[in-house]
Protein backbone atom coordinates (compact mmCIF):
# COMPACT_ATOMS: atom_id res chain seq x y z
CA UNK A 1 0.00 0.00 0.00
CA UNK A 2 2.26 2.97 0.66
CA UNK A 3 5.01 2.02 -1.94
CA UNK A 4 2.08 3.36 -4.17
CA UNK A 5 3.04 6.63 -2.45
CA UNK A 6 6.84 6.65 -2.46
CA UNK A 7 9.36 7.60 -5.19
CA UNK A 8 11.32 4.85 -6.75
CA UNK A 9 14.43 5.69 -5.16
CA UNK A 10 13.08 4.05 -1.55
CA UNK A 11 13.22 0.58 -0.98
CA UNK A 12 9.93 -0.79 0.79
CA UNK A 13 8.75 -3.98 2.97
CA UNK A 14 4.95 -4.17 3.94
CA UNK A 15 3.48 -6.94 6.06
CA UNK A 16 -0.32 -7.91 7.58
CA UNK A 17 1.23 -10.16 9.55
CA UNK A 18 0.51 -9.74 13.39
CA UNK A 19 3.92 -11.15 14.63
CA UNK A 20 6.63 -12.35 12.54
CA UNK A 21 9.51 -14.86 13.24
CA UNK A 22 12.66 -12.36 12.86
CA UNK A 23 16.04 -13.13 15.72
CA UNK A 24 16.63 -9.92 17.15
CA UNK A 25 20.31 -8.91 18.08
CA UNK A 26 20.77 -8.90 22.49
CA UNK A 27 19.84 -4.88 22.54
CA UNK A 28 16.66 -5.12 20.84
CA UNK A 29 15.73 -7.89 23.31
CA UNK A 30 16.67 -6.09 25.74
CA UNK A 31 14.89 -3.37 24.93
CA UNK A 32 11.30 -4.87 24.61
CA UNK A 33 12.07 -7.21 27.47
CA UNK A 34 9.64 -5.59 30.06
CA UNK A 35 6.99 -4.59 27.03
CA UNK A 36 3.39 -6.30 26.79
CA UNK A 37 3.25 -8.98 24.21
CA UNK A 38 1.58 -6.49 21.71
CA UNK A 39 4.39 -4.24 21.52
CA UNK A 40 7.05 -6.74 21.34
CA UNK A 41 4.94 -8.48 18.43
CA UNK A 42 4.82 -4.93 17.15
CA UNK A 43 8.75 -4.47 17.08
CA UNK A 44 9.74 -7.70 15.96
CA UNK A 45 7.08 -7.71 12.86
CA UNK A 46 8.15 -4.06 11.79
CA UNK A 47 12.18 -4.98 12.15
CA UNK A 48 10.97 -8.09 9.94
CA UNK A 49 10.03 -5.11 7.56
CA UNK A 50 13.15 -3.32 7.76
CA UNK A 51 15.39 -6.30 7.75
CA UNK A 52 13.99 -7.48 4.33
CA UNK A 53 14.74 -3.90 3.34
CA UNK A 54 17.89 -3.93 4.13
CA UNK A 55 18.90 -7.03 2.41
CA UNK A 56 17.19 -5.40 -0.33
CA UNK A 57 19.50 -2.72 -0.34
CA UNK A 58 22.63 -4.91 -0.20
CA UNK A 59 22.98 -4.36 3.53
CA UNK A 60 23.76 -7.07 6.68
CA UNK A 61 20.88 -7.12 9.44
CA UNK A 62 21.84 -4.78 12.57
CA UNK A 63 20.35 -3.94 15.50
CA UNK A 64 17.52 -1.53 15.44
CA UNK A 65 17.22 -0.22 18.79
CA UNK A 66 15.13 3.71 19.17
CA UNK A 67 16.74 6.74 19.92
CA UNK A 68 16.26 9.10 23.10
CA UNK A 69 12.98 10.30 21.22
CA UNK A 70 12.00 7.07 19.85
CA UNK A 71 13.46 7.30 16.91
CA UNK A 72 14.84 4.43 14.74
CA UNK A 73 18.80 4.45 14.52
CA UNK A 74 19.39 2.96 10.76
CA UNK A 75 23.10 1.99 9.46
CA UNK A 76 25.59 4.83 8.04
CA UNK A 77 24.85 5.93 4.72
CA UNK A 78 21.07 4.99 5.21
CA UNK A 79 17.60 6.64 6.20
CA UNK A 80 14.45 5.24 6.29
CA UNK A 81 11.44 5.12 8.32
CA UNK A 82 8.76 2.58 10.04
CA UNK A 83 5.59 2.51 11.08
CA UNK A 84 3.03 0.17 12.24
CA UNK A 85 -0.61 0.55 13.02
CA UNK A 86 -3.55 -2.72 14.01
CA UNK A 87 -2.71 -5.14 10.94
CA UNK A 88 0.06 -3.13 9.04
CA UNK A 89 3.36 -2.55 9.22
CA UNK A 90 5.85 -1.03 7.27
CA UNK A 91 10.15 0.06 6.84
CA UNK A 92 11.28 2.80 3.90
CA UNK A 93 14.76 2.92 3.07
CA UNK A 94 17.04 4.55 0.91
CA UNK A 95 20.50 5.35 0.07
CA UNK A 96 21.68 9.03 2.37
CA UNK A 97 22.94 9.83 -0.81
CA UNK A 98 19.61 9.95 -2.93
CA UNK A 99 17.38 10.96 -0.37
CA UNK A 100 17.91 13.62 2.50
CA UNK A 101 14.70 12.57 5.03
CA UNK A 102 11.49 10.38 4.87
CA UNK A 103 8.74 9.75 6.68
CA UNK A 104 5.92 7.80 7.24
CA UNK A 105 2.78 6.38 8.69
CA UNK A 106 -0.24 4.21 8.23
CA UNK A 107 -3.24 4.25 10.83
CA UNK A 108 -6.35 2.33 11.21
CA UNK A 109 -9.07 4.46 9.14
CA UNK A 110 -11.73 5.14 12.03
CA UNK A 111 -12.51 8.31 13.86
CA UNK A 112 -9.86 9.69 16.26
CA UNK A 113 -10.29 9.34 19.80
CA UNK A 114 -12.02 11.91 21.23
CA UNK A 115 -9.99 15.31 22.64
CA UNK A 116 -7.22 14.29 20.19
CA UNK A 117 -8.30 16.42 16.95
CA UNK A 118 -8.65 19.37 19.27
CA UNK A 119 -4.68 18.31 20.36
CA UNK A 120 -3.49 17.90 16.78
CA UNK A 121 -5.07 20.50 14.73
CA UNK A 122 -4.77 23.92 14.09
CA UNK A 123 -7.77 26.17 13.57
CA UNK A 124 -6.93 27.00 10.21
CA UNK A 125 -6.82 23.12 9.46
CA UNK A 126 -10.50 22.53 10.82
CA UNK A 127 -12.26 24.20 7.29
CA UNK A 128 -10.04 22.28 4.99
CA UNK A 129 -11.12 18.91 6.97
CA UNK A 130 -14.72 19.94 6.27
CA UNK A 131 -13.76 20.24 2.45
CA UNK A 132 -12.18 16.82 3.32
CA UNK A 133 -15.33 15.01 4.18
CA UNK A 134 -17.46 16.35 2.00
CA UNK A 135 -15.12 15.23 -1.00
CA UNK A 136 -14.70 11.49 0.13
CA UNK A 137 -17.20 11.04 3.55
CA UNK A 138 -15.56 7.29 2.94
CA UNK A 139 -12.12 8.57 4.31
CA UNK A 140 -11.77 10.17 8.62
CA UNK A 141 -9.91 13.57 7.54
CA UNK A 142 -9.20 14.04 11.13
CA UNK A 143 -7.32 10.70 11.46
CA UNK A 144 -5.78 11.14 7.77
CA UNK A 145 -4.56 14.85 9.59
CA UNK A 146 -3.14 13.12 12.42
CA UNK A 147 -1.15 10.76 9.92
CA UNK A 148 0.05 13.35 8.29
CA UNK A 149 2.39 14.63 10.72
CA UNK A 150 3.20 12.13 11.74
CA UNK A 151 4.80 11.92 9.10
CA UNK A 152 6.26 15.39 9.48
CA UNK A 153 7.66 14.75 12.49
CA UNK A 154 9.32 11.52 10.86
CA UNK A 155 10.40 13.31 8.24
CA UNK A 156 11.80 16.60 10.36
CA UNK A 157 13.36 14.66 13.67
CA UNK A 158 16.70 13.33 11.57
CA UNK A 159 17.27 17.15 10.20
CA UNK A 160 16.59 19.21 13.15
CA UNK A 161 17.15 16.44 15.95
CA UNK A 162 14.93 17.89 18.64
CA UNK A 163 10.56 17.68 18.84
CA UNK A 164 8.12 19.74 16.67
CA UNK A 165 5.00 19.66 18.18
CA UNK A 166 1.90 18.70 15.98
CA UNK A 167 0.71 22.65 16.26
CA UNK A 168 4.22 23.39 14.68
CA UNK A 169 2.81 22.93 11.26
CA UNK A 170 0.03 23.88 9.22
CA UNK A 171 -0.92 21.26 6.96
CA UNK A 172 -2.94 21.14 3.58
CA UNK A 173 -4.45 18.24 2.50
CA UNK A 174 -5.37 17.82 -0.74
CA UNK A 175 -8.58 15.64 -2.19
CA UNK A 176 -6.17 14.06 -4.78
CA UNK A 177 -3.94 12.39 -2.59
CA UNK A 178 -1.26 14.93 -1.81
CA UNK A 179 -0.67 17.11 0.95
CA UNK A 180 2.14 20.08 2.08
CA UNK A 181 3.18 21.18 5.22
CA UNK A 182 4.47 24.62 6.48
CA UNK A 183 6.78 24.94 9.66
CA UNK A 184 5.19 27.50 12.00
CA UNK A 185 8.73 27.32 13.36
CA UNK A 186 12.48 27.65 12.05
CA UNK A 187 13.50 24.76 9.83
CA UNK A 188 16.22 22.52 10.00
CA UNK A 189 19.31 23.34 7.56
CA UNK A 190 20.61 21.00 5.28
CA UNK A 191 22.22 21.36 2.24
CA UNK A 192 22.75 24.79 2.65
CA UNK A 193 19.24 25.59 2.78
CA UNK A 194 16.69 26.46 5.67
CA UNK A 195 13.76 23.84 5.13
CA UNK A 196 10.42 25.79 4.90
CA UNK A 197 8.05 22.41 4.85
CA UNK A 198 7.80 19.20 3.16
CA UNK A 199 5.35 17.88 0.52
CA UNK A 200 4.14 14.39 0.59
CA UNK A 201 1.21 12.47 -0.93
CA UNK A 202 -1.45 9.98 0.79
CA UNK A 203 -3.75 7.08 0.47
CA UNK A 204 -6.67 5.48 2.00
CA UNK A 205 -7.24 1.59 0.99
CA UNK A 206 -8.44 -1.51 2.96
CA UNK A 207 -9.46 0.44 5.92
CA UNK A 208 -6.09 2.12 6.33
CA UNK A 209 -4.80 5.65 5.41
CA UNK A 210 -1.04 6.03 4.83
CA UNK A 211 0.72 9.41 4.33
CA UNK A 212 4.30 9.47 2.97
CA UNK A 213 6.97 12.26 2.87
CA UNK A 214 10.15 12.16 0.49
CA UNK A 215 12.59 14.79 0.42
CA UNK A 216 15.59 14.10 -2.20
CA UNK A 217 18.95 15.35 -2.36
CA UNK A 218 19.32 18.41 -4.14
Amino acid sequence: MIEQILPGAVTVDESRAQDEPVELFPAEVEHIAHSVPRRQQEFRAVRACARRALAALGLAPVPLVPGPRGEPVWPAGVVGSMTHCAGYRAAALAPAEAVLTLGIDAEVDEPLPDGVLEAVALPEELPMLAALRRADPTVHADRLLFSAKESVYKAWFPLARKMLDFTEAALTLDPDGTFAARLLVPGPVAEGRRLAGFEGRWIAVDGLVATAITVPRG
